[in-house]
């Protein structure tokens, strides 16, 4: 990035499940300077097909963003590939393993002071400015369809049972949903939150954007994970985030 120096921390806790099935990573490019690509996949698929799901996710993303150049055409097309190719390897992995693998997948690029993020399932993105939150992903579930169509209503008391079954995550059968969205022009103090449904789910959305304009991002991930061990009370899922901060570049003295 041109403007800005970005203070950046992931953590993970497996929770009270057997296995850690999220993954969480952050890339940089070889032949993009500058450019910082943050990437959380949350596998699911059972026994260690969510596990596998995840990780080919992350080995994707690391193989293309790698690879990337300005002479590759847009961001928006990097992301859309990524997921695509994510998905195909995941469903032929299914092929090959007689399992169901399928992740989640959430992913921001970070560039000369913009950003753009993909995203597919119940992982989560939060872009926050000061304490507020300016905007987040929409969850890829039955309950938010449902919301978005009006229809909410319908499920009744029966809501909380499908609020964790997706309609959209890479590795399904069907062809996955994917949305794009991003900011052509970041100002310093901006910053964003990818988060798994392990974490999110134990926090509202002020006090998430709060903890990330209070503390450093080191230290807002560690206050959060340990925040959300406390209130699964032994229930927790596996719970994963990232915390990107741009920060103003120090002024430059001018040579005497």
């Amino acid at each position: 990035m041109s403007s800005f120096r970005v203070s950046a921390a992931t953590a993970q806790h497996i929770g009270d499940r057997a296995e850690q099935q999220d993954r969480v990573a952050l890339l940089q490019s070889k032949r993009l300077p500058g450019a910082l690509l943050a990437i959380l996949a949350d596998g699911m698929g059972g026994r260690s097909g969510g596990r596998l799901a995840a990780d080919q996710v992350i080995a994707t993303a690391e193989h293309l963003f790698g690879e990337a150049s300005e002479h590759d055409g847009h961001l928006r097309e990097l992301l859309l590939t990524l997921a695509a190719e994510a998905h195909t390897v995941i469903r032929l992995s299914a092929i090959s393993t007689e399992m169901e693998p399928h992740s989640t997948l959430c992913a921001l690029v970070l560039y000369k002071g913009q950003a753009i993020w993909a995203h597919a399932g119940d992982t989560r993105l939060y872009h926050v400015r000061g304490a507020q939150t300016l905007s987040r992903t929409a969850d890829h579930s039955v309950v938010e369809q449902m919301r978005a169509e009006g229809r909410l209503h319908e499920l009744g008391e029966a809501a909380n049972r499908y609020k964790n079954m997706l309609v959209s995550a890479l590795g399904i059968k069907t062809e996955p949903r994917v949305d794009i969205a991003e900011v052509p022009q970041l100002v310093a103090g901006d910053a964003f939150l990818l988060a798994s449904d392990g974490l999110w789910a134990h926090f509202s959305d002020e006090e998430l954007a709060a903890v990330i304009d209070q503390l450093p991002p080191r230290a807002a991930c560690e206050h959060l994970i340990g925040l959300a061990r406390e209130r699964a009370k032994g229930r927790g899922d596996n719970a994963s985030l990232a915390i990107l901060r741009l920060e103003s570049l120090p002024a430059l003295r001018p040579q005497p």
